[in-house]
């Protein structure tokens, strides 16, 4: 076994950076907007992101073992 992604793992990976540049455009803008609390979009992206993260392995930026 070595270590080569596989299609699938691409697949996630990019997914992953995807969901991930989402929610940090959507935090700018609502930073830039005074909004400092959770709101619900913040929330959305949030989970979208940590959902995506868990399908990535930890040794390519995600939080699967």
């Amino acid at each position: 076994m070595g270590f080569r992604k596989t299609a699938e793992e691409k697949a996630a990976i990019k997914t992953m950076k995807a969901a991930d540049g989402a929610l940090n455009e959507n935090s700018d803008r609502e930073f830039k907007a005074g909004i400092r609390e959770e709101t619900p979009e913040y929330q959305r992206l949030n989970g979208a992101a940590n959902e995506a993260a868990a399908k990535v392995s930890w040794w390519h930026g995600g939080t699967r073992r």
